[in-house]
């Protein structure tokens, strides 16, 4: 056995050295640390559902549900054949503000409890909750105030509160309102939107963008998105950024989803650019923008503090506008 040990030495020898290597590398800590992975993105923001939640009770969960109930179901209690009133046109809070403002990326109201009130530079003023919700009445439902002492407001302001009521106050959570879309390096164009149009957005909306009643009439399954009973040109979905950015996440309905869009960025723009296009109510919007320097980029209604086309602030390319004020900022 020796002998064979001697004869065969210079194998064991290494046998051993590369043992022990080994060995010294398991019990000793390493001289670099491993490679740091990458921080997954938070969570988007979901709204809590009253099916699961076992807080709300007596008449606060009665109020609460009303107002689920009255953003899902607006034009039910106040379109133009609504039972409590006659304020709006006909199209649903949640046509804008998906799953009743609680799908993420959805427009939701995931970051309204939290930021209000707050100054906007729209108005020029700081403004609440209800003041937020009268805009929507008058620009994207193109009808008249909802009394703010009503029971239907404060079953709203119940409602957008009790979603909100996780999120730590002054912050926006992620998947909150709307996804911004990178720029173009072209304007956005009416006649490729068309195109989309047809293809992707006919069968909900129809050819004449009209939409689709319910057999009732006094209600939309699916809203115009032009023509006398649609969102006005005061409307948030009037400026190009935030159509595009709700139909590249959210259309075809429930086909599409942030992580998978049915449609490409640029389409989504261009879409967006066609349905902005055609025809729809007018609002006055002399006291909108106090200051003008103020107005968001693609703000379609001049005067500006810039000297870019009002034509450019409406279709784009907006890079050039956001460059410019980027510098001015630094001067």
């Amino acid at each position: 056995m020796l002998k064979t040990i001697k004869q065969n030495w210079p194998v064991v020898a290494i046998v051993l050295a590369v043992t022990v290597a080994v060995v010294r590398t398991m019990v000793q800590a390493p001289d670099t640390p491993p490679p740091a992975t990458a921080a997954m993105p938070p969570e988007p923001w979901t709204g809590p559902s009253l099916l699961t939640d076992r807080q709300l009770q007596g008449p606060e969960r009665a109020l609460v549900a009303y107002g689920a109930d009255l953003v899902a179901n607006t034009a039910r209690y106040l379109g133009p054949q609504g039972s409590v009133a006659h304020l709006s046109n006909g199209l649903n809070c949640q046509n804008c503000h998906l799953d009743a403002g609680r799908r993420a990326w959805g427009n939701n109201y995931g970051a309204v409890a939290s930021t209000y009130p707050k100054h906007r530079d729209r108005s020029g003023h700081v403004e609440s909750i209800a003041n937020r919700v009268n805009d929507c009445f008058e620009r994207s439902l193109n009808g008249q105030a909802l009394d703010t002492t009503s029971h239907e407001m404060r079953a709203i302001l119940a409602y957008i509160n009790w979603l909100g009521q996780a999120v730590p106050a002054g912050t926006k959570p992620a998947g909150a309102g709307i996804a911004e879309l990178p720029y173009m390096n072209r304007p956005a164009d009416p006649l490729k939107g068309q195109q989309v149009y047809t293809a992707k957005c006919v069968s909900c909306h129809g050819t004449d963008g009209q939409g689709q009643l319910a057999e009732n009439g006094s209600w939309y399954v699916y809203p115009p998105l032009w023509g006398p009973h649609s969102y006005n040109t005061g409307a948030g979905l009037f400026r190009l950024s935030r159509f595009a950015g709700f139909v590249h996440d959210n259309m075809p309905y429930n086909q599409s989803s942030h992580h998978a869009p049915a449609l490409s960025t640029e389409e989504a723009w261009d879409v967006a650019a066609f349905v902005n296009s055609q025809p729809r109510p007018t609002k006055d919007l002399n006291q909108d923008w106090p200051d003008i320097s103020k107005k968001p980029i693609d703000h379609p209604f001049g005067p500006y503090a810039d000297s870019f086309s009002e034509t450019q602030h409406k279709y784009g390319p907006f890079g050039p506008i956001a460059a410019n004020r980027k510098i001015h900022k630094t001067k």
